[in-house]
């Protein structure tokens, strides 16, 4: 341990890092380590002539962040159909996951003879009502192709209650899934509803494109169906490190699956790996959000990766004189390459219609009715229930089990190294001696800290966590001072240190441009980033926690075999996984904090940041359980629900049912609290 002292005697240590960027810098600089060594892939592959094995780890990648997708053939219930100029509109639904629902829009040739090659258009952040899908789709079927539309889950189409992309997605990663199961789901399920048509020609695969997050979903679904022969994504694509990573851009967690980063896949990766399947990428000159330049580096590295496999032909990048769109120039520039590549025809004469050919169907012609019974949120209820009940069967009470579940989700051991730190002197404030901290648990991070102990003698010691900062509660002898004993000559005094964990109290991180977009957030990037690491936000406090617990456990002034951990907020959430990882602590009390992960699920709405959905967490243990592992003293007090309302005293008898011992209490009154914390 190497302390360095100052003069000054009461103001906090000052930072040698931007504390506002701290936790920003640390998470960007670990992203873009991971996208390097994706680089040096693609390089050694390229250099060693080991393309196809480089392509195998990618698609191997790729298929890991899914489970299995729904195969069985589809059963189609017709809605409507129309006839159009050139087009005949149906409008059908059919299943992709049991009581989800395909909307999807089948814009079938009227001036050609069947059977007609297909292309499957999967929609943007957007709905198909809108110019970027249905102008396309009516070219293409006037072009002799059958056109399939669908909606995303949420945004602007018609399966919106329970999909929000920020909402609803975010929740999967408790159970171990990402919510880019359902956009490439519907989109793969679309392939099965056309080999249900007499009318369709599947003997050379099927096309797929789309614009912005349908080009997403068409370059992840390329990677896992070999259905799909011809591939168009637009106006979707540069590399991590330009855009999300660098410029912190607000993306969305159906684009950030768990440990996505730490596996090196890159959005180049995604095109790369798809070689030899002919691929057009096309590109916005003035696209708003995917940058020209970005692009054009991408695209260059991607031509690059066919030439050396030998298919520098299949590979082709359009950039249209447009923004953030599918225009009718990229519906023009596709066709010809499916007639090259999916028809055979490379010099098939295409009319020469103007746009203004072209006009928007009324919203109505494409409506299907899907049920919205079955939605992200009740299906990543329904699977955290089947959780629920397999580990029950399995003896989910094994503390052992339990224990070793959240030290391995941590990544974290007990005893913690204790950390660098640099502390002020001590100031004497009454019965008690004040010291200003500055603990480093890694290089890059430092956690300021307050320390307050007694006059005289060991005592027993409180570590706190308070993701609303860390002097909250001893502020006008508040909570945390009382039940030190401050002032209070009468009452055996104890320690107090009180630790801002990364991003919370003076660590806060200060608000970048990209989220200033109603999608966006601090605290919904950064939790994005760090699960595409593989590293949640939440782990990383968890080893601040015990880094802290460490360096407390050194002090002379502390009785060790006295330590209550105590939190609130999320910092309730830490407290507890503190002390199932931590070896002698006395107790843990902790109120103000959510009570149980499965709340977060079973409610339509919810009051809590992104980052308290640890990706994982139910696969092995929920709050309940965690408590019911402990081996010391368990206060939970004033459990809070998913807006952060109190608990009926049902609901908290039922979670002491679950903990199997009286953790939980209603009692929310500083009084309970510091008895609670002196008991300990």
């Amino acid at each position: 341990m190497n302390e360095t002292r100052r003069p000054e005697l009461q103001s906090p240590i000052p930072s040698s890092l931007d504390l506002r960027d701290m936790l920003r810098r640390h998470v960007i600089r670990r992203s873009l380590a991971c996208m390097d060594a994706a680089a040096d892939r693609r390089a050694a592959a390229l250099s060693s002539n080991t393309v196809d094995h480089y392509r195998d780890a990618i698609r191997s990648a790729v298929r890991g962040f899914y489970d299995e997708f729904p195969r069985a053939p589809a059963v189609v219930t017709p809605v409507s159909r129309c006839d159009k100029r050139g087009y005949r509109l149906e409008n059908v639904l059919f299943d992709s996951f049991p009581g989800w629902q395909v909307n999807a829009t089948v814009y079938a040739p009227l001036d050609f003879a069947p059977p007609f090659p297909a292309v499957v258009i999967p929609v943007g952040h957007s709905g198909k009502q809108f110019e970027s899908y249905q102008l396309p789709a009516q070219f293409f079927a006037r072009c002799g192709y059958v056109a399939v539309l669908f909606d995303p889950p949420g945004q602007a189409g018609e399966k919106q209650p329970g999909n929000d992309h920020f909402v609803d997605g975010v929740r999967c990663y408790l159970t171990g899934q990402t919510s880019s199961r359902y956009f490439v789901a519907d989109a793969l399920r679309c392939i099965d509803y056309l080999e249900t048509r007499g009318d369709v020609d599947l003997s050379r695969g099927v096309a797929m494109t789309g614009v912005s997050g349908g080009g997403t979903t068409t370059t992840l679904a390329g990677l896992l169906d070999e259905r799909i022969t011809v591939s168009g994504p637009s106006c979707c694509v540069t590399r991590l490190a330009d855009l999300d990573i660098t410029q912190c851009y607000a993306g969305c967690p159906e684009t950030h699956m768990w440990r996505r980063y730490a596996e090196g896949v890159d959005e180049v990766d995604l095109l790369c790996a798809a070689c030899p399947r002919p691929t057009l990428l096309m590109a916005g000159e003035y696209d708003e959000v995917f940058r020209i330049d970005d692009t054009r580096l991408l695209a260059g590295e991607v031509a690059a990766f066919y030439r050396a496999a030998g298919a520098s032909d299949r590979f082709e990048f359009f950039v249209d004189q447009a923004g953030h769109c599918y225009s009718l120039a990229q519906a023009r520039r596709f066709t010809r390459f499916m007639d090259r590549w999916l028809r055979g025809q490379p010099h098939r004469a295409l009319p020469d219609w103007p746009d203004d050919a072209f006009t928007l169907d009324p919203y109505d012609a494409l409506r299907c009715y899907p049920s919205v019974s079955g939605n992200m949120r009740t299906h990543t209820r329904d699977r955290a229930r089947a959780l629920a009940a397999a580990r029950s069967r399995d003896q989910a009470r094994d503390p052992q089990r339990i224990r070793a579940a959240v030290a391995n989700l941590a990544g974290a051991a007990d005893p913690s190294p204790v950390p660098d730190a640099i502390a002020g002197p001590p100031f004497r404030v009454w019965t008690h001696l004040w010291q200003q901290l500055l603990l480093r648990p890694q290089s890059d991070i430092e956690l300021p800290a307050t320390f307050v102990y007694p006059v005289s003698g060991p005592s027993p010691a409180v570590l706190h966590f308070d993701d609303a900062g860390r002097n909250r509660l001893l502020h006008r002898h508040g909570l945390l001072a009382q039940a030190a004993g401050f002032i209070n000559g009468n009452v055996a005094g104890a320690s107090v240190l009180t630790v801002d964990l990364r991003g919370w109290g003076d660590s806060t991180p200060a608000m970048y441009p990209y989220e200033m977009a109603g999608w966006g957030g601090v605290d919904r990037t950064l939790s994005y980033m760090s699960n595409a690491l593989g590293d949640p936000l939440m782990a990383m406090r968890i080893r601040d926690g015990l880094s802290a617990l460490a360096w407390l456990r050194q002090r002379p002034e502390v009785d060790t075999s006295r330590i209550v951990v105590t939190g609130c907020g999320l910092g309730g959430i830490v407290a507890l996984h503190v002390a199932a990882i931590a070896d002698a602590i006395h107790a843990v009390v902790v109120w103000d904090t959510l009570a149980s992960f499965d709340l977060l699920l079973e409610a339509e709405q919810y009051d809590w940041p992104a980052d308290v959905f640890i990706p994982n967490l139910l696969l092995h243990y929920d709050l309940p359980e965690l408590c019911a592992s402990l081996s010391c003293a368990v206060s939970v007090l004033n459990p809070l629900g998913a807006m952060r309302q109190a608990l009926s005293s049902e609901g908290i008898q039922a979670l002491n049912q679950r903990a199997g011992r009286p953790v939980y209490c209603a009692s929310s009154g500083s009084t309970t609290t510091i008895a609670a914390i002196r008991e300990g």
